[in-house]
Formats: C-alpha cells, sequence, structure tokens
C-alpha cells in the first residue's frame, strides 16, 4: 500500500482526493499549507506528492524545492494556474508532472500510478536497456536496436535521448534539456531542441509526424514515454 501526501487549500478538493484515494487502497495524508506539507513529508515519508501551487503560506514551488533538497519521491502539480511559465517553474523546481485544474480524477490517478511505478526500484538489466514497441535503446553499450538494424546518432542525439530516458514518462522543461544537454548558457536556445527532437523522431518513431514515444508538451517541454 502507498501513501500520498495532498497538499490543497480547498476543503473540497482535499476530501474529493482523500475518498478517491482511499477507495483504491492509498494510504492519505493531508496538508492545507506549506508549512504542515513539509512537516507531514519529514514525519510520514510519503511514496508521493499532490500539491497544489498556490497555498496560503508559500508558493507551491518553494515547496517543492525544499522537498528535492532531501526526498526523491514522485511530486505531481495540481493548480489551476495555466501559463507555460508558471508551469516550467513547477517543473524545473523539481515536480515530475503538472496537471491543471479543473481536472478529471481518472487521469489524474493514472499519472499518480505511473509516477509510483517510475519511483519504484528497477532490475539491473531495466537500467540499462530500454525496451519501447518500435526500438531497444541499450545505455551501456550506447547502440539502438530499430527493425532489424543499428540506428546511428549523433553524440548530441545521444546525449538528449540519455536525459529524456532517465525522466522516462516524466515531463521535462525545454530548460532542463537545453541546459543538461548544451550546457548553462544555452536555457533559452528552444529551436535547437526542435531540431533534434525531430532528427531523433525521424531515426526512431515510426511515424514522426505523429510521435509516439517523443512527446511535446506545447510550451512546457517533452515526455519521453516507452
Amino acid at each position: 500500500m502507498h501513501r500520498v501526501l495532498v497538499v490543497d487549500d480547498e476543503p473540497q478538493i482535499l476530501r474529493a482526493l482523500v475518498i478517491s484515494l482511499k477507495a483504491r487502497r492509498y494510504e492519505v495524508d493531508t496538508a492545507p499549507d506549506g508549512a504542515t506539507a513539509l512537516r507531514l513529508a519529514h514525519e510520514r515519508h510519503p511514496d508521493a506528492v499532490i500539491l497544489d501551487l498556490g497555498l496560503p503560506d508559500m508558493d507551491g514551488t518553494e515547496v517543492i524545492a525544499r522537498l528535492r533538497g532531501w526526498m526523491r519521491m514522485p511530486i505531481i502539480v495540481l493548480s489551476a494556474r495555466h501559463t507555460s511559465d508558471e508551469k516550467v517553474q513547477a517543473l524545473d523546481a523539481g515536480a515530475d508532472d503538472y496537471v491543471t485544474k479543473p481536472f478529471g480524477m481518472d487521469e489524474l490517478l493514472a499519472r499518480l500510478r505511473a509516477a509510483v511505478r517510475r519511483a519504484e526500484p528497477a532490475a539491473a538489466e531495466e537500467d540499462t536497456v530500454i525496451h519501447t514497441a518500435d526500438f531497444t535503446v541499450d545505455l551501456a553499450a550506447r547502440k539502438i536496436h530499430r527493425e532489424g538494424r543499428d540506428i546511428r546518432l549523433t553524440p548530441t542525439e545521444w546525449h538528449l535521448l540519455e536525459v529524456l530516458i532517465r525522466h522516462s514518462g516524466r515531463l521535462v522543461s525545454q530548460r532542463q534539456l537545453l541546459q543538461e544537454v548544451w550546457g548553462p548558457a544555452y536555457g533559452t536556445e528552444t529551436n535547437y531542441l526542435r531540431v533534434y527532437m525531430a532528427q531523433l523522431r525521424r531515426k526512431l518513431e515510426a511515424d514522426p509526424a505523429h510521435p509516439r514515444h517523443f512527446v511535446t508538451e506545447p510550451g512546457m517541454g517533452y515526455r519521453f514515454e516507452r
């Protein structure tokens, strides 16, 4: 049974989430503000956190940053903030996913299940060999196999692919990708990402125009899906 910490100052949302999570056999702790959330996270060690950004005592991004200083559990942001900049700030602070209010409960719970699965320890082979429906990536050998042949990637394509795979299933912001692959000075060069993501899709996707594995979240970043 997994424990979830739900942080929101709206009683109706807290109540709905508690009912839905407990019905699916999650243990649930709730917090109406950031200070309580930080205390409960320290005391209870949740397996995942669902967090609203608009808290009465501190901004949710501060809560994320402080949690990330000592905990690695998945953090799913649940917020009414719709702008790309605000979403990117939350992701850069350390959030794993972002769901916009109003939200569908089924979608939120599906994202929670996926986040918890990704956080669980994987077998050693799974850490280095990634299998998808269209190709296989061997990170240790730096090889990609697709449709009976090896696919060659440039060093930059490899680096981009490795970052996305390391955050498999999670939304990675444009800024984070640029800084990890090209360096701190390239945080705004989004045209680099468009070019190299197009190249990865052309080499690895069955239908590059409708990507299945390298998914764009408009204005925010990219997600690698198996």
